[in-house]
């Protein structure tokens, strides 16, 4: 005879193992491990649970194992697109793998990120994204002492042996300038600021690179002050002030924040983007892309970021910690040409030819 458990209270594992005339491990091993069961067998769980209505017990669960299904991802600014497109990249990602994925945004502020840590070790998450603007060691170190590992995006770790996923932003400095020096200019105005900034300092040796290849250009330093629009907007005024002789005759942006500010005051005092000062950005902010002006930027592959950080994880997860080798991906990065570099007629041209191939992918 089968015992039917009552139906005083939600369906439970155990009437789900009773309608489908299995055991309890039979259901788990359908829930958490479904490759260990025969296909036949776990089609009588699944229509069990499609009919009872049953829904896991997260939390049951965590009790148990010690972790949920969760992946923590913890972003540094959601105003930028380049983090929500982390975010999506991410989420599909961990979808895939019958993750949830649990998100917080630190605003940029160290103290909340310490505070979005502890919170995502609350709720028993098998891991963390950390996607911040420094390596954090201590907060990092905190949270792999309790068994989570920690996979950075978007920065490189200088002293913690950790995976991470970022873009070539050396190259995307790079590929910016090159471009600019292509469209016939020779006093590159950089608008930066914050330089302890990894992706800053990287932007800026791009810069640099392209500069040294090419004789007669110059770089024009203008500390912004600030990597958010206000410092893009008092650059702007600077340069904008500057006599003919001295200002710079193209400009590039160290974000697209940045870069955008600056074209809104050239054009408030005249001088024409891009048939007097061409400016790009550098970090493909999709606020950017429309306007008065679409601004030509450099893609920063948010998404493959994000995917690539899942997968980075999960493969730290399901080998020992002995023997796992920690690595870096690294994602290329392309120019996107539009209006503020090369005018209306190239920009339209140039998207109609199609967005460039996928990201080239290197590992460290």
């Amino acid at each position: 005879m089968v015992h039917v458990p009552r139906r005083d209270a939600p369906p439970s594992v155990h009437h789900v193992a009773a309608r489908a005339g299995v055991s309890l491990a039979t259901v788990s091993n359908v829930l958490n491990h479904p490759e260990r069961v025969a296909d036949a067998t776990a089609a009588r769980v699944r229509d069990a649970i499609a009919a009872l209505g049953y829904t896991p017990n997260r939390n049951a669960r965590a009790l148990v194992s010690g972790r949920t299904r969760s992946i923590g991802l913890v972003v540094t600014s959601l105003r930028n697109s380049l983090f929500t497109d982390m975010v999506s990249g991410a989420q599909a990602a961990a979808r895939e793998r019958g993750d949830t994925l649990i998100v917080t945004n630190s605003d940029d502020d160290l103290d909340a990120q310490a505070e979005h840590l502890a919170f995502m070790e609350s709720t028993r998450v098998s891991g963390i994204l950390l996607a911040s603007m420094t390596t954090s060691r201590a907060q990092v170190e905190a949270a792999r002492q309790h068994g989570l590992p920690v996979v950075y995006v978007n920065h490189e770790p200088e002293d913690v042996d950790a995976c991470a996923v970022v873009v070539d932003n050396e190259q995307a400095g790079y590929v910016a300038a090159t471009h600019l020096i292509e469209e016939g200019c020779r006093r590159i105005g950089f608008v930066s600021a914050r330089p302890d900034l990894q992706p800053v300092a990287r932007r800026r040796a791009g810069l640099l690179r392209a500069v040294a290849e090419h004789p007669g250009v110059a770089l024009v330093d203008v500390d912004a002050g600030d990597i958010d629009p206000p410092g893009g907007t008092d650059a702007g005024a600077r340069i904008a002030a500057m006599s003919v002789e001295e200002r710079p005759d193209g400009v590039l942006g160290v974000t697209d924040l940045l870069a955008m500010a600056v074209v809104t005051e050239l054009r408030a005092a005249g001088i024409r983007v891009p048939e007097d000062i061409p400016v790009t950005g550098c970090d493909h902010n999709s606020i950017a892309w429309g306007g008065a002006v679409p601004l030509t930027s450099v893609t920063q592959h948010g998404e493959d970021m994000g995917a690539v950080a899942v997968e980075l994880l999960h493969a730290e997860l399901s080998e020992p910690a002995s023997s796992h080798v920690h690595r870096t991906v690294v994602l290329g990065s392309e120019l996107v040409p539009r209006e503020s570099t090369v005018g209306r007629a190239r920009a339209v041209a140039a998207a109609r030819a199609g967005r460039p191939s996928d990201p080239r992918r290197t590992e460290a």
